[in-house]
Order: structure tokens, then C-alpha cells, then sequence
């Protein structure tokens, strides 16, 4: 398998599916509510029709948060799979706060071995390959390749890509953690580690950009202990793994896995390993 081709294909869709959504963000987009009492927009469903549509020429199935999943007895014997989330922060995308992400991963014998981040608003993307390692390219520099209209722009985004971890962690003990979704045991786990480490800065944001963030070591640990599905942290856990951290699933103790019978996650942490 052409990791690196692969790659390309996913970070074009993901920048793709950015432009799409940003011209929804501008309108006054309605808002509904799924079966499981989340929000979706238009920005979601256009989004997911936009990467399934360029990575269907790979031939490996595909699972999007927006699309119907195929039954496990199907699921199970696929070796390769592609999980999206094509807006990642929805919630955040309805607060209009920049805070939401695209999110693609290609998933190999249940381990993320190819991960794409990309924060439409901020212009940010991070990106992994089992092969290359984990990379970020700075706001300003995507649109600067797109508005030049470069045929050629993927492999020139690739050429000033920064490797990851971008920065030595804080002095300070860092934590990030959900904007949309701390709870009473977060603020306990927080607690704990002012007792270990004294003082403990905490960063709020949303989406999937806050695994990006321990992995470029803005921060030490981001722990969740709330639902996510396997589509959350897919792509980030790639890029936390191939930046030497890690995300470990805290009922085994071990990385998360994917393509499971049920699709949610176990709880959590992300977390640097230096």
C-alpha cells in the first residue's frame, strides 16, 4: 500500500471539504438534531459526501459519522478502512467559534496508520503517515498555495511541513481539555494533578485539535471521560503516535483500537510521553 499516495488523497479531501464548509459557516445555516441528540447542519452531510466521493477511488470502504455504518458481520473482515468525521465540533460550528475540524483516517488492521486534521477556520493541518511521521503546516501557508492556484499545491504544502512535536512542552504542567464538554471528573482529575505538579494551566478549545496540541507539545495531557466515537480520535491518534505521544484507552490500558463491534470509545487520555 502507497501510504504516501494515499496521504495526498487524504489531505486534498480534507482541504476540499474545509472550502465547503466555510461557505456554509458564512450563511445562516440550519441547525437539526440527530437521533442521539447531537447537532448537524448541511456543512456535515456536504462535507461527508465531498471526501467519500474523492476516497472512493481507493477501494476501501469507507465509514463517515454522517452515513449509514455497515453492519459488523461486513465490517469485520475488512483489513483497511477509511473513518471520517467531516465536521468535527459541530457544536463549535454553531457557536461560530472556528473551534471544528475535518478529520480522516485510514485505519489498517485496527491501527490508525494515516491521519489528517485540518481546522478550516484557522487554516491549520496536521498530518501522519506510518512511515513518515506526524507534521503541521501554519495558518497562511495553505491559502497562500490554493490562492496561487497551483496544480501541484499538495506536494508543495508537503515541502514546508513542519515535524512534529513544533515545541518543547511549557515548564508549567499543561492540560487541554473540551470546550463543550468538561464535567465534575475532569475538574477532579485536575485537582490531582495541581497535587503532583503544583500549578496546572488548562486550555479550552474544541474539537479533535486538542490531541493536534499535545502532539505538537502545547500541552502535556488531554483526557476525555465522556462519549466519543471512533471517528473522534482516529486521525488524532495517529498523529499523538507518530509525535512520539500516545492515546491510550483507560479500560485496557492499551492504544485505542478501531472498527469495533460497538464504535464508541472508552475513555481516554492523550498524553505526552517525555
Amino acid at each position: 500500500m502507497n501510504y504516501n499516495s494515499l496521504l495526498k488523497l487524504a489531505i486534498a479531501a480534507a482541504l476540499a471539504a474545509g472550502n465547503e464548509i466555510l461557505k456554509i459557516y458564512e450563511t445562516d445555516f440550519l441547525v437539526q438534531t440527530k437521533s442521539d441528540n447531537t447537532p448537524v447542519t448541511l456543512a456535515d452531510k456536504k462535507a461527508s459526501k465531498i471526501i467519500i466521493d474523492a476516497l472512493s477511488q481507493t477501494n476501501i470502504p469507507i465509514i463517515s459519522e454522517e452515513e449509514e455504518i455497515a453492519d459488523y458481520e461486513l465490517r469485520k473482515s475488512w483489513t483497511s478502512v477509511w473513518l471520517i468525521d467531516p465536521l468535527d465540533g459541530t457544536k463549535e460550528f454553531v457557536k461560530r467559534n472556528g473551534e471544528f475540524t475535518v478529520n480522516i483516517a485510514l485505519i489498517e488492521n485496527k491501527k490508525p496508520i494515516i491521519g489528517v486534521i485540518f481546522s478550516p477556520v484557522s487554516k491549520e493541518l496536521f498530518f501522519a503517515d506510518i512511515d513518515s511521521g506526524s507534521f503541521k503546516i501554519n495558518k497562511g501557508v495553505i491559502n497562500e498555495e490554493i490562492n496561487n492556484n497551483q496544480t501541484n499545491f499538495i506536494d508543495k504544502l508537503l515541502e514546508v511541513a513542519i515535524k512534529l512535536p513544533v515545541q518543547r512542552l511549557p515548564k508549567t504542567y499543561t492540560v487541554v481539555a473540551s470546550r463543550s464538554h468538561l464535567s465534575k471528573d475532569i475538574n477532579q482529575h485536575i485537582s490531582k494533578l495541581k497535587n503532583v505538579f503544583g500549578e496546572v494551566d488548562i486550555i479550552n478549545v474544541g474539537s479533535s485539535i486538542k490531541q493536534c496540541w499535545v502532539a505538537e507539545g502545547r500541552a502535556h495531557e488531554y483526557l476525555r471521560l465522556g462519549t466519543t466515537m471512533e471517528w473522534d480520535t482516529a486521525a488524532g491518534q495517529c498523529i499523538l503516535e507518530q509525535a512520539g505521544a500516545k492515546l491510550i484507552d483507560l479500560e485496557t490500558n492499551l492504544p485505542m483500537i478501531y472498527n469495533k463491534e460497538n464504535m464508541e470509545n472508552s475513555f481516554f487520555i492523550a498524553k505526552q510521553t517525555t
